[in-house]
C-alpha cells in the first residue's frame, strides 16, 4: 500500500480515540463507476496506532468528486471544477445559471458536487463557455427572472468577454491575411506584425490635439507615414503593416477589420448617403506597446501632416515616389521610404 504523506497534525484520532499525530495521506485508487474503470487520487487520514486508513466527512465528499471527475474525463465530459470555472467566468450564481438555462434550481449545485451531468447538459455548458454572445442572448431572455443588479453585473461581464472573443477572432483573421507577406522584408518594413502596436498607433493619433478631422482616409495616411519614416530612420517600421496603393493613397491590408479591433476609438458617422469613420480619444491615455522612439517618429508625422485636410494629405501622398512607382492595388515597397517627403 503506497501512501504519500501530505500533512501531519497532532489531534484526536477518531479511529483509536487517542491524542497523537495523525497523518493525511494521498493514495492512488481504482474504482468502477457506471461500468467504467477509473483511477484517481484519494486523501485519507492514517492512524499509526491502529495501522488503518479512515476518512472524515470532507474527505468522503472530495474523494467521491475525484472519482466522478475521473469518470467524466474518461467520457470527455466537463469536470466539476470546470463547470464551476464556467460559472465563475461569468460571475453568475448557481441558482441564476439554472434560471438562465431553464434547469431545476439545484441542477448546477449537484453538478459541481456529487452528480455527473448527462451529455446534453454537458454540451450546453461547453457551448456557454465558448460563446459569450449566446450567454448574452440567454441573459436577455431570462431578465425577468433575475434581480436587476444581478442582470447588470452578468451583462457587463459577458459583454467584456464577448468583445475579447470577437477581438481574438478578428486578430486571427488579420494575421491570416498577413501570413503570405512575412517572407518579404520590403512589404512589411522589416518588422513583424504587431496588432497591439497598430491599436496604440491609432489611439496615439486619435488622442493628439494637433490632429484635426481624423477620419479613416487621413488616419491610414498617417499610419503609412509613421511606418515609412520609421523605416527610413531605423531600418524597420513601427507596426509591421503592409500597405496597398489605392486611389486615395496608402491603405493597410485588412484596414476594414483593423478599425474594429478592441481599443480602437472608432465612431461610425452618418454622412447622409454614406457612413464615415471618425477617430477620437480624450483624457489621459497610455500606449504600453509604443516605445519613446516610436512616439517621437509619430510626433514628427503629426507636426507635418496633422492639420492637413483629407484632400490635402491625399494630394501630398500622391506626390510620393512610393505611390507614383506602385501599380494601383499593388503592395507599396518600403524601399521608397528613402525618398519620403518628410
Amino acid at each position: 500500500m503506497e501512501m504519500k504523506i501530505i500533512h501531519v497534525e497532532k489531534r484526536l484520532c477518531t479511529c483509536c480515540m487517542e491524542m497523537h499525530e495523525v497523518k493525511t495521506v494521498l493514495m492512488q485508487e481504482t474504482s468502477t463507476f457506471k461500468n467504467v474503470k477509473v483511477k484517481y487520487e484519494a486523501t485519507y487520514l492514517y492512524c499509526d496506532m491502529a495501522e488503518e486508513l479512515y476518512m472524515n466527512e470532507a474527505q468522503i465528499q472530495s474523494n467521491d468528486i475525484a472519482m466522478k471527475d475521473s469518470y467524466r474525463k474518461e467520457l470527455g465530459l466537463l469536470t466539476s471544477g470546470e463547470i464551476t470555472g464556467i460559472r465563475e467566468k461569468y460571475g453568475i450564481s448557481q441558482r441564476d445559471l439554472c434560471a438562465l438555462l431553464g434547469w431545476g434550481e439545484k441542477t448546477v449545485t449537484r453538478y459541481e458536487s456529487h452528480q455527473v451531468q448527462d451529455k446534453a447538459h454537458d454540451t450546453i455548458l461547453k457551448k456557454l463557455d465558448q460563446d459569450p454572445e449566446w450567454f448574452l442572448e440567454l441573459l436577455k431572455e431570462a431578465k425577468k427572472n433575475l434581480l436587476p443588479e444581478s442582470y447588470r453585473k452578468y451583462y457587463a461581464i459577458a459583454t467584456k468577454l464577448y468583445e475579447k472573443e470577437q477581438d481574438m477572432y478578428l486578430r486571427k483573421v488579420i494575421e491570416a491575411k498577413y501570413a503570405k507577406f512575412q517572407g518579404n522584408r520590403m512589404y512589411h518594413g522589416n518588422a513583424e506584425l504587431s496588432l497591439d502596436k497598430v491599436v496604440d498607433m491609432i489611439r496615439y493619433f486619435a488622442a493628439s490635439s494637433k490632429v484635426n478631422f481624423l477620419y479613416k482616409v487621413k488616419l491610414m495616411k498617417l499610419m503609412w507615414y509613421a511606418d515609412a519614416l520609421s523605416y527610413k530612420r531605423r531600418g524597420f517600421s513601427i507596426s509591421g503593416l503592409v500597405y496597398q496603393a489605392l486611389p486615395m493613397g496608402a491603405v493597410p491590408v485588412a484596414h476594414e477589420i483593423i478599425i474594429d479591433l478592441l481599443g480602437v476609438p472608432c465612431e461610425e458617422v452618418d454622412m447622409g448617403e454614406t457612413n464615415a469613420y471618425y477617430f477620437s480619444l480624450y483624457g489621459v491615455c497610455e500606449y504600453p506597446f509604443l516605445s519613446k522612439e516610436d512616439e517621437n517618429i509619430m510626433d514628427i508625422v503629426i507636426e507635418k501632416l496633422g492639420q492637413m485636410s483629407k484632400q490635402e494629405i491625399v494630394s501630398f501622398m500622391h506626390n510620393e515616389q512610393a505611390y507614383k512607382q506602385t501599380v494601383s492595388k499593388d503592395i507599396i515597397s518600403f524601399k521608397y521610404a528613402i525618398n519620403l517627403q518628410i
